[in-house]
C-alpha cells in the first residue's frame, strides 16, 4: 500500500507529546537537582528526607492523576509512568514512594471511592498525605489472597483484626487501603476493602525492616487490634475487595515496570559515562570492541523495556486491555534492570564495587523488581493464562 505519513499517522511510543515532554522535563531537573545530593545519605539512613517529601507534594507528583478541581494536576496515567522512571533513574527508593501514592492507592479511590471519599481523600493525598496499600500477609504473599485479618460486622461498623507485612510507604502513611475478610467461607469473594486512617484506635505501624535495597522507602508490618470503622470507610461493596486489589494491582506493575526501567537507564547512563573517561592501556576503554559490544546490548535492553512500559501505559490511559502487557513489561523490565545494573558494577569494576562508585546501589536496588507486586513466577503465570484463555 502506498501513501504518505500524515497528521493521522498513529504516533511513536517514545514520542512524547508537548506536555509529557515538559512534565518529563521538569521531573528530570527536579531529580538531579534535588534527589541526588540526598541518594547516599537517604540509603545510609534508610529514611527519606523528611523536606524531600514535602518537595515532592510542592513539585505535584504525589497527586498526579487526582482531578485539578481537587488540588491535583489532572494528568494521565503516563504521566505517573513518567514520573517514576525519571526519578529512578537517580533513585529507586523514591520512584516507589511516589509510584505507591498515585498507581496503587489514588488509582483505587478514583475507581471505587464514592463522591464524597473522593472529595474527603483526595485533596490531602495530593497536597501532604501518604498512602499505604495494606494487602500482604504473613501467609498471603504470591497467594495474596489466602488473608488471615478479619473484618467482622458490628452493626453499622466493621472491627478489623490481623497483621499486614511488606508495607511499603507505611512508615509514612496517613491513610492505609487494607483488605481484610469479612466472610471466610466465601473465599475470595469475601475480601473487602477499606480506608483506615493512621490515628485510627487499634492500628499500629511496626518497625522498618532492614532491606538489601530501596532503603529509603519505607517496608514495614501494620498491625490492626480491635479497628473500629464506619461503614462509610468502605472501598467500594462488601466483598469486591479482590477486584479492588486485582484491577488496581494490574496497573501497579507498570509502575514498578517503570521504575526499573529508570534504574536500568540510570545504572546505563552511569556506565557510558565511566567507559567514555576511564582509559587503560592508552585509551579509553570505550574503543575497546568487547565494551561497545556490551553496551550496545545494554542499551537495546532497556530501549524493548521501555517500548514495553510506555505500551502497556497508552493502553491503560486509552482504556484497551493491558493485563497482558502489564505482566511483560513488569517481567521484562525488572530483569533488564538487574543485567543492566550488574554490566555497570562490572564496567566500573573495584569503583563499581564500592558504595562511592554511584551503581552499587541500583544493583542492590533491582532485585526487588522480580519479587514485590507479583514475583516473575506470577508474571509468567498471568501472561500464559491470559494467552491461553484467548
Amino acid at each position: 500500500m502506498t501513501g504518505r505519513a500524515d497528521d493521522a499517522s498513529p504516533t511513536p511510543l517514545t514520542v512524547l507529546g508537548e506536555d509529557e515532554s515538559l512534565f518529563r522535563r521538569s521531573i528530570n531537573e527536579f531529580a538531579n537537582s534535588v534527589v541526588r545530593p540526598l541518594v547516599g545519605d537517604m540509603d545510609d539512613e534508610a529514611r527519606l528526607a523528611s523536606d524531600l517529601i514535602d518537595r515532592l507534594f510542592a513539585l505535584g507528583v504525589m497527586g498526579i492523576q487526582v482531578p485539578e478541581s481537587l488540588g491535583g494536576q489532572g494528568g494521565r496515567f503516563f504521566h505517573a509512568v513518567l514520573a517514576v522512571e525519571e526519578l529512578s533513574r537517580v533513585d529507586p527508593a523514591v520512584g516507589v514512594f511516589v509510584d505507591v501514592q498515585n498507581t496503587l492507592v489514588i488509582n483505587a479511590i478514583l475507581r471505587w471511592g464514592t463522591p464524597a471519599q473522593q472529595q474527603e481523600l483526595l485533596p490531602g493525598l495530593a497536597a501532604s498525605r501518604v498512602g499505604a496499600y495494606a494487602l500482604s500477609e504473613a501467609e498471603a504473599g504470591s497467594d495474596a489472597f489466602a488473608l488471615q485479618t478479619r473484618a467482622s460486622a458490628d452493626g453499622d461498623f466493621f472491627v478489623v483484626d490481623g497483621r499486614k507485612l511488606w508495607i511499603t510507604n507505611a512508615a509514612e502513611a496517613h491513610l492505609f487501603i487494607v483488605f481484610a475478610t469479612v466472610d471466610p467461607a466465601a473465599g475470595y469473594h469475601g475480601i473487602t476493602a477499606f480506608l483506615v486512617d493512621r490515628e485510627t484506635p487499634g492500628l499500629t505501624v511496626g518497625r522498618r525492616e532492614h532491606k538489601l535495597g530501596i532503603r529509603a522507602s519505607s517496608t514495614c508490618e501494620v498491625v490492626f487490634d480491635g479497628c473500629r470503622l464506619p461503614a462509610s470507610r468502605l472501598l467500594g461493596p462488601v466483598g469486591a475487595g479482590y477486584k479492588v486489589a486485582i484491577e488496581t494491582l494490574n496497573e501497579g506493575r507498570i509502575g514498578i515496570g517503570a521504575q526499573m526501567l529508570g534504574l536500568a537507564a540510570g545504572a546505563l547512563e552511569r556506565a557510558i559515562a565511566h567507559v567514555t573517561e576511564r582509559k587503560q592501556f592508552g585509551r579509553a576503554i570505550a574503543e575497546f570492541q568487547g565494551v561497545q559490544f556490551q553496551i550496545a546490548r545494554a542499551a537495546a535492553d532497556v530501549e524493548a523495556a521501555r517500548l514495553l512500559v510506555y505500551n502497556a501505559a497508552r493502553l491503560r490511559d486509552a482504556q484497551r486491555p493491558f493485563v497482558t502487557e502489564a505482566a511483560i513489561c513488569k517481567l521484562v523490565a525488572s530483569e533488564v534492570a538487574e543485567r543492566t545494573a550488574s554490566l555497570a558494577v562490572n564496567l566500573l569494576g573495584g569503583q563499581g564495587f564500592v558504595k562511592d562508585g554511584r551503581v552499587e546501589k541500583f544493583y542492590r536496588d533491582a532485585k526487588i523488581g522480580q519479587i514485590y507486586e507479583g514475583t516473575s513466577n506470577m508474571q509468567l503465570l498471568t501472561i500464559a493464562k491470559q494467552l491461553l484463555h484467548r
